[in-house]
């Protein structure tokens, strides 16, 4: 079945407003973008914007939720991770990519229907991925012994997601001197939540 040239246009549309607004947070930040100079650079009407995203929070929602997916194929590529040290160097390169903007991280609350009303596919996705990949990467690391057992993998995901956004929402409510990461500050809890008994 062809695919009618309204639609086309429409994909098109849609396709030049993404590709406008990524150019726009490559060079000025997730902060700086606004609607008026994505449409503009478009070459389209506001309403058209708005016919494709509720509004600038889901086209940023559309942006971000297509990076975190990134950074989780990243991690996914990268392996069975063999120790705790090793968990927190896989999710050092997302860490940093949400502490660079706190846009990122409101956004990624707000979207996953964690504080709010509101839901994005793509990043509702990205969160249950990133669940799922914890907990996959924690049973191994269970029956290695390399990881507490005395509670499920799925707990301990459900865990390791809970710290990263305390980790993160801690980020940007106190000062960092330069030695500081979002990923040294998660070290920490983690160790103390996975390491095995003794």
């Amino acid at each position: 079945m062809k695919t009618r040239v309204p639609q086309q246009r429409r994909l098109q549309t849609r396709a030049k407003l993404l590709e406008v607004a990524t150019h726009i947070v490559a060079t000025q930040g997730y902060s700086a973008l606004r609607v008026e100079d994505v449409v503009e650079q478009a070459g389209v009407a506001k309403g058209t914007l708005f016919s494709h995203f509720k509004d600038k929070d889901g086209l940023l929602a559309v942006l971000i939720g297509a990076r975190v997916m990134e950074h989780l194929d990243q991690m996914k590529a990268l392996g069975q991770p063999h120790s705790i040290k090793d968990i927190t160097r896989r999710l050092e390169p997302l860490l940093s990519f949400i502490a660079t903007d706190r846009v990122i991280f409101d956004v990624l609350l707000r979207y996953s229907g964690s504080t709010g009303a509101q839901v994005d596919e793509v990043i509702t996705a990205g969160f249950v991925r990133q669940i799922t990949l914890f907990a996959s990467w924690l049973s191994k690391m269970q029956q290695a012994g390399q990881t507490r057992n005395d509670t499920s993998s799925e707990m301990l995901a459900e865990g390791i997601q809970a710290f990263l956004n305390h980790v993160l929402a801690l980020w940007f409510c106190m000062e960092h001197d330069n030695t500081d990461t979002p990923a040294a500050a998660l070290e920490p809890f983690l160790q103390t939540w996975l390491r095995p008994a003794i």
